[in-house]
């Protein structure tokens, strides 16, 4: 009909540039053996559709099994496979995607797996090699993961009698427990290696060890049995629950240390010491240290004041989702929604006691600058109809008999379609003519590719009306139902619709949503705040992290005084000694300052996984600080090339190598914790 316009000269090639050009491409995709799907809504309104045009959303309720380790795997795996057999696929031009809780858990728990073996693997390599170079005997590595692994066993036991159950923050006990537990055990061997050095009888060896490190055991094992326990009255039960289980599990680990590792070295009997286990190597710089112990101090103040200032730049990282690998479907999905302020989850609900009062304050909230926009129930009903429904009603008399024809042809066969396609091929080139404008080109490029596609095969023409007819019949049915509209009223929406706004007790909700999309947390705290200083009672995920975030934050805080508070009180009774309990206290605190001021300038926030590594720090580093006081009390000046330092050093990088292999895990949150 237009070529028939275009060849009287009442229409133009260029009138139908747009349409040539998305045809042929359809077309040349198809003869090709492509699909290449035509858009029939872009090509009506001349602009390609935005992603929220094209989206349709479905909310499901999965059937979950508990028992497996994915308990939605099955629910997501049926989805999967209908929008397979129903065509619902990138090579049909539609993409599915999962998103919402469920996904979310399961491919977080996929993650969590994957690596898994590299990790273990990387850690017990590493570990065992620590182990190796720190006691050089294997009878004494073997006895102390077995001493380890049952103290675990018990405190395992005894911290289920205590909690009834683990959380995510209380299981953390394992991690500490396992850091402490190892450190005591190397405290025990590195001084029984060094006893029997000097003394070939294994039981003297071993009850001269026990009387050497028996002491300052003791101490470590209350003082962070002590700053454990003191998370206690935290109103984080998380926090309270991990210094409970983790407390009870220094007194295990204490116990066993100087009771089990002392017998298993008894029954496993290994080899006497040849050479003294200390490090003379760094003789030169005890001494060193001592002669310029007044420059080393004031290095270390230094140090404490600029990681002090640096203090007020800690960041903590509050949402959940940066926990979460953004490689996943679920994460993946949910972070391109939240580019659009319009299907962002980080929404805000504010309840109203009517539906009047709703519109009203939404009005009110709308106008804040950091709200994109607010939808009640009235939002659903659109403004000026009766104009609208004119302007429908019109359309709809004008193209009726277009969309609803009264005679219905049969399909056309496949040689029709062949004839059709080479006649509209000529009539294009003689619309062309010999001109050589855009225009012209592009119907002559059309002709090409149809008459290509009547040469090809019946399959190649199946994929060009797959590409174009199934379009064309949906956007004709859409336009059909939208030629139908009729006045909306509160009365007239659907029931489930109204329910979602507006409860039976007359309780209307706003839905006020964000207008930085960056999911950003202070951008979210900004907005969560700007809308609860107009509506106190509002609610939703912004308002819910930024809530746990201060929650967290100050539970830890509140744990951290109360066990700095409950260590120095149990160094002063025992040293008795204010010059000895700052001795003790001075590197815990300047270790705690160089930490944080690490994370400030490695840009490294601190998140609801890493934070869990705080009391690990405050528990290996008030041991250690022990080590050496009760060391120099008892008149020993020349630490680093004493056996302490060898136990410290590979306690320490034992500890670190276990934590640290964490990081080669891809989900963000434990990776963090290896960081």
């Amino acid at each position: 009909t237009v070529l028939l316009g275009v060849s009287s000269g009442e229409a133009r090639l260029a009138d139908i540039d747009t349409a040539m050009v998305k045809f042929a491409d359809t077309f040349s995709a198809a003869a090709a053996g492509k699909t290449e799907y035509l858009s029939w809504r872009a090509l009506i309104t001349g602009a390609q559709a935005k992603p929220e045009e094209l989206r349709r959303f479905i909310e499901t309720k999965p059937v979950l099994d508990f028992n497996a380790l994915e308990p939605g795997k099955a629910a997501s795996d049926y989805i999967r496979a209908a929008a397979r057999e129903m065509n619902l696929t990138p090579e049909h031009g539609v993409r599915v995607r999962l998103t919402g809780p469920v996904p979310l858990a399961d491919e977080e728990f996929v993650t969590l797996t994957d690596r898994v073996y590299l990790m273990v693997g990387a850690m017990i390599g590493g570990v065992l090699l620590l182990l190796w170079l720190a006691l050089k005997s294997f009878k004494i590595i073997v006895s102390i993961p077995a001493t380890l692994m049952s103290g675990l066993i018990v405190t395992m036991g005894l911290g289920l009698m205590a909690v009834t159950e683990f959380n995510i923050i209380s299981i953390a006990f394992i991690a500490l427990f396992v850091g402490l537990g190892v450190d005591f055990g190397i405290q025990f061997a590195v001084r029984y290696r060094h006893e029997r050095h000097f003394n070939d009888s294994l039981a003297e060896a071993l009850s001269h060890a026990g009387r050497g490190v028996g002491i300052p055991l003791l101490l470590a094992a209350a003082a962070t049995a002590a700053g454990f326990f003191s998370f206690l009255p935290t109103t984080y039960t998380g926090v309270a629950e991990l210094g409970m289980v983790a407390g009870i599990g220094m007194v295990i680990a204490f116990i066993l240390s100087i009771t089990m590792l002392p017998a298993l070295l008894m029954v496993l009997n290994p080899p006497g010491e040849d050479e003294d286990v200390g490090f003379k190597i760094l003789a030169p710089l005890d001494t060193f240290m001592i002669r310029h112990r007044r420059r080393v101090i004031q290095v270390a103040g230094v140090a404490g004041l600029v990681s002090l200032g640096l203090m007020f730049f800690v960041r903590f990282d509050s949402n959940p989702l940066n926990l979460r690998s953004p490689k996943v479907e679920s994460v993946a999905t949910l972070f391109d929604l939240m580019k659009n302020p319009l299907t962002s989850p980080n929404t805000v609900d504010v309840p109203a006691i009517t539906l009047a009062v709703a519109d009203a304050l939404a009005d009110r909230i709308g106008r804040e600058p950091l709200v994109s926009q607010t939808i009640t129930l009235s939002s659903f009903i659109p403004s000026d109809q009766d104009r609208k429904l004119a302007m429908i009603a019109d359309a709809g008399n004008l193209l009726d008999a277009t969309i609803n024809p009264f005679d219905v042809q049969p399909p056309p066969t496949d040689a029709e379609n062949v004839a059709a396609m080479r006649a509209t091929a000529a009539k294009l080139r003689d619309a062309a003519g010999q001109a050589q404008d855009k225009p012209a080109r592009d119907a002559r490029r059309l002709a090409a590719s149809l008459e290509t596609l009547a040469k090809a095969g019946q399959p190649a023409r199946r994929r060009a009306q797959e590409a174009t007819v199934p379009g064309m019949k949906t956007m004709l049915g859409q336009v059909s139902d939208m030629l139908k509209a009729q006045p909306v009223t509160i009365q007239s929406m659907p029931a489930d619709l109204r329910a979602d706004w507006v409860a039976k007790d007359g309780t209307a909700r706003i839905q006020v949503f964000p207008r930085d999309t960056s999911n950003n947390p202070r951008a979210l705290a900004a907005f969560s705040n700007q809308v609860q200083a107009i509506a106190p009672q509002a609610t939703g995920a912004p308002i819910s992290i930024r809530e746990s975030g201060k929650t967290i934050v100050g539970a830890f805080q509140e744990a951290g005084v109360l066990s700095f508070i409950a260590i120095t009180i149990l160094l002063a009774l025992v040293l008795r000694s204010f010059h000895d309990v700052m001795m003790t206290l001075a590197p815990l605190v300047l270790t705690g300052l160089l930490t944080l001021a690490s994370c400030v300038v490695l840009d490294l926030p601190l998140n609801f996984a890493n934070v869990i590594a705080l009391p690990l720090l405050l528990g290996i580093g008030v041991a250690f600080n022990i080590y050496f006081v009760v060391a120099w009390r008892h008149g020993q000046h020349c630490h680093l090339q004493s056996a302490l330092t060898r136990a410290v050093l590979f306690s320490a990088a034992t500890t670190a190598t276990g934590f640290g292999t964490l990081w080669l895990s891809v989900h963000p949150g434990t990776a963090s914790m290896g960081e």
